[in-house]
């Protein structure tokens, strides 16, 4: 992982490309750490109790060998386009790779219905949700905003994407560890019962979200599982489009740039968010102590579990804000 950093920040004078190697891994992680593993964490333990936190761990283990393939398979088949800008993805190793054009077709419509979907909406309605919790600020009002700032960034073309993504993603990750490894000092003490909690309810999850075991057992299983991808996004073909810009000679070393992404966003972001989730709410003093997994929509007002949890020791108020 060490190696695979250092290499994001290697220059190749002589390689094609648009970005940074560093540029194009900012890029794809900001659109994996955010709504993925701190909305998404929440609604993972919230729906399939802390056990569903090991299941996410399980498919980032598997998603760093996805993301590198999919990302070496995108800049071996990227292309040149007509203004000089490179293109990679599914869609043109469809085409180059196995000449299955009509197939590239249908994934590139595809990839841009989701685009709206869990690549817009999903965000801009988790940004505005948080941000009318924390300032009261009506959530039409910060979709106007952020259409305002993502047509000046994407008009800007994929270089200004990447400029702003190298500057913001490194701030926004630094900023949200700093302030849940506070947490953790604070929570110190239940530490041990947060990682019990993870491995216990993973294969028990019914004594925790209730009914039969075989159905908690499922949605333990599936919330992990599903929304720890839509957190790395491996697999799902949406982030080697950023990685085929990169200006680098060979696929390999890009893929391998491409799995420290992964690790970043699974096993360091969500991981620590997780952490702090449980051990503020769930451990023997958090207000979803003992409760099942629907005890979050009663217990915990309009905030989500992040917002919560990081208000247990910072204060409602600027915890929701943060």
């Amino acid at each position: 992982i060490f190696k695979a950093i250092k290499m994001s920040f290697e220059k190749d004078p002589d390689a094609e490309g648009d970005v940074s190697q560093f540029g194009a891994l900012t890029t794809a992680l900001s659109s994996t750490i955010g709504t993925g593993n701190i909305i998404g964490v929440g609604t993972a333990i919230a729906m399939g109790g802390p056990g569903a936190v090991l299941w996410m761990w399980l498919t980032g283990i598997f998603g760093i060998a996805t993301k590198y393939s999919e990302t070496l398979i995108a800049l071996k088949y990227r292309v040149k386009s007509e203004d000089g800008s490179m293109i990679g993805g599914a869609m043109s190793a469809l085409e180059r790779g196995k000449n299955w054009k009509w197939l590239g077709i249908i994934f590139a419509l595809l990839a841009a219905v989701c685009a709206f979907g869990i690549g817009c909406m999903v965000q801009s309605n988790s940004i505005g949700s948080v941000f009318e919790t924390a300032f009261g600020v009506p959530a039409w009002a910060i979709g106007i905003v952020l259409v305002v700032i993502c047509a000046i960034i994407f008009l800007g073309g994929v270089q200004r994407l990447a400029s702003v993504c190298e500057k913001l993603v490194p701030i926004m990750a630094a900023l949200l560890l700093a302030c849940a490894a506070i947490i953790l000092i604070c929570r110190m003490k239940y530490i041990p019962a947060t990682f019990g909690m993870i491995f216990r309810y993973a294969f028990k999850p019914q004594a925790i979200i209730g009914g039969a075991f075989g159905a908690a057992l499922k949605a333990a299983i599936s919330q992990g599982a599903k929304r720890g991808l839509f957190s790395n996004e491996a697999g799902m073909g949406s982030t080697p489009h950023a990685h085929a810009q990169a200006n680098v000679e060979h696929p390999h070393d890009q893929g391998v740039v491409a799995m420290a992404g992964v690790f970043i966003d699974t096993f360091v972001v969500l991981t620590l968010n997780a952490l702090v989730i449980i051990s503020t709410l769930y451990t023997a003093d958090g207000p979803l102590h003992a409760m099942g997994a629907a005890a979050a929509s009663t217990a915990i007002n309009k905030a989500n579990l992040a917002q919560t949890a990081f208000g247990t020791v910072f204060g409602s108020g600027f915890g929701a804000m943060f």
